[in-house]
């Protein structure tokens, strides 16, 4: 898949006007790309569109205009697109009290090295975790972290001919497994190796 260039973008001017239609379509297509974990975590599976908005609304938002201002929005979000034999997820940690984040997000360090793909037939897949930085201290994770899945040919190739996949978090204090990621997002992934 390939990576975003400043002619890939609209303009501020023509966002502004496309904005709405655009909005509905990414949100449409992030729907197909998100997956719950357990009660409290969502995985959502970036892709070239998904990241075209993250940068279209960081540019309406921040008002950047200038060539090198768009050159750092892209160098900063085209590490998330896939590259053809992986998967990009954002992690998102949720809990709706201040007070039970605090204690959860204590609780759940190193959570990001915990989860895991499988395609039926393989191994599981540990993600690697937050190579831009680290989101984890002593005394915290973050909400939102970075993953990158790998996968091996053969594991693309079983997921091509239909094998069920399976995703999951094995922390000792979030463990959730999800037996079949459905089938409509297994065929959105595919798009990804590409």
């Amino acid at each position: 898949m390939s990576k975003l260039a400043a002619g890939d973008l609209m303009s501020l001017e023509q966002y502004a006007r496309e904005r709405p239609a655009f909005r509905a379509q990414v949100l449409r297509h992030k729907a197909e790309r998100q997956l719950a974990v357990g009660p409290n975590v969502t995985w959502c599976f970036e892709d070239r569109l998904t990241v075209q908005y993250q940068v279209q609304e960081m540019l309406r938002a921040e008002r950047i205009f200038e060539p090198q201002g768009i050159q750092g929005e892209l160098e900063a979000y085209n590490p998330l697109i896939p590259d053809g034999g992986n998967w990009k997820v954002t992690l998102l940690i949720e809990f709706a009290q201040p007070v039970e984040r605090v204690q959860a997000l204590a609780r759940l360090r190193g959570i990001e090295d915990r989860c895991w793909v499988q395609v039926a037939g393989h191994e599981r897949v540990f993600a690697i975790a937050d190579e831009d930085l680290p989101r984890t201290n002593e005394e915290k994770t973050s909400a939102v972290h970075f993953l990158r899945f790998e996968l091996e040919p053969a594991m693309i190739a079983s997921l091509r001919g239909g094998a069920r996949l399976a995703a999951g978090i094995d922390h000792e204090h979030y463990r959730y497994v999800v037996h079949e990621v459905p089938a409509a997002m297994r065929l959105a992934l595919l798009a990804d190796f590409a």
